[in-house]
């Protein structure tokens, strides 16, 4: 006992002349560390008889509470003469001018998406959404693109690994695998947008790996061709701010739609630059088409009872074409002096439930 009180006051006058923090803690190591001086003692109880080893492990043990009590009510007591001495030594001029702060700027795809959406709000269309991650059926063979097709092979689209079943998921290539699952959990009449994050494997000045697109659909009786023109000559006037912006409809060819048609619309390219509005020149900027019957016929519709239309446009194509961004990597360098030039103050960009005309 004379021995462990010898090295309760030891530590106990160390602890209360301790005059920092890091001194503190050495005293602590020093102690109750891993090979510390009573961690040392405890390990030796083993070769104690069992008499001996029960008194020795209570004394031990009350030594032990009784200097981590020590520390703790020492280190409270260090703490606070650290922070007086750090706010004695520490001023702030309150006279001096604050650090200037720069506005907030929405990202030029995120205010393309926003504009999109507002105007189709105002044709009453409703937005809906998808997994980034999708079945093959969903992806591809609902939508009538056959196993041979050339978006399915490995260059084009990233596909992970197998899941319990041994299918091979995607990050989803387009934004239509959403009309699917929306048309198998809904009746007619749909009236919807889907826009969203797509993914395929290129990427140069005009293509990246990750893309956004925008979608829409439309499934009800009697929809024809007509109606999709009027949507969509509509939406390219108020997109790009062009009354008599001229648009045309040109023969092509997608496996979920027939017929089909590229939509392009009038520019020139005078003096090497681009102009969109009246000229001599074309510039294609969606696709489109009616709905093939074999994709209502997956979805479980009837195509004798109902019809629809789809289209399907880049936001980035179209954010570059609008705001003069030459190229479509700069979207994704997170480079704030870009987002500076070309981004937008959130309050001018339109609220979806109001759309364009709230």
């Amino acid at each position: 006992m004379s021995d462990l009180d010898a090295l309760k006051t030891e530590f106990l006058s160390a602890i209360a002349a301790a005059s920092s923090l890091a001194d503190l803690d050495a005293i602590r190591v020093d102690a109750l560390g891993k090979k510390g001086r009573i961690s040392g003692l405890l390990k030796q109880l083993g070769g104690m008889d069992p008499d001996a080893r029960k008194q020795m492990g209570q004394d031990l043990n009350i030594l032990k509470t009784e200097i981590a009590e020590a520390i703790t009510t020492r280190q409270i007591v260090l703490a606070d003469e650290a922070m007086a001495e750090k706010l004695a030594s520490e001023t702030v001029d309150v006279s001096m001018p604050s650090r200037p702060q720069r506005n907030g700027y929405l990202h030029p795809l995120s205010r393309t998406i926003e504009e999109i959406s507002a105007i189709f709000a105002d044709m009453g269309f409703t937005i809906a959404e998808g997994p980034d991650i999708e079945a093959d059926y969903y992806n591809f063979t609902a939508l009538n693109i056959p196993p041979e097709h050339p978006a399915r092979q490995e260059h084009d689209t990233f596909y992970l690994q197998p899941d319990e079943t041994g299918a091979r998921p995607v990050l989803r290539t387009h934004t239509s695998p959403v009309q699917v699952r929306t048309m198998e959990a809904n009746e007619p009449p749909i009236r919807i947008i889907v826009p969203g994050r797509t993914f395929r494997s290129d990427h140069d000045a005009t293509h990246s790996p990750m893309f956004h697109q925008c979608e829409g659909l439309v499934i009800g009786p009697n929809i024809h061709m007509g109606h999709l023109k009027a949507v969509l000559i509509d939406f390219c006037r108020i997109f790009f701010g062009v009354d008599d912006l001229p648009v045309r409809f040109r023969p092509s060819y997608f496996p979920f739609t027939e017929p089909s048609a590229e939509v392009d619309i009038g520019c020139s390219r005078e003096g090497g630059g681009l102009k969109i509005g009246a000229g001599d020149d074309w510039l294609e900027i969606l696709g489109s088409g009616m709905v093939n019957p074999k994709v209502l016929e997956n979805c479980g519709y009837d195509p004798e009872k109902v019809q629809g239309f789809a289209f399907g446009m880049g936001v980035e194509r179209l954010a570059m074409l609008k705001y003069g961004i030459p190229d479509l990597r700069t979207f994704y360098d997170s480079d704030m002096r870009w987002l500076r030039h070309y981004g937008f103050v959130p309050s001018d960009v339109p609220a979806l439930h109001t759309g364009l005309t709230g």
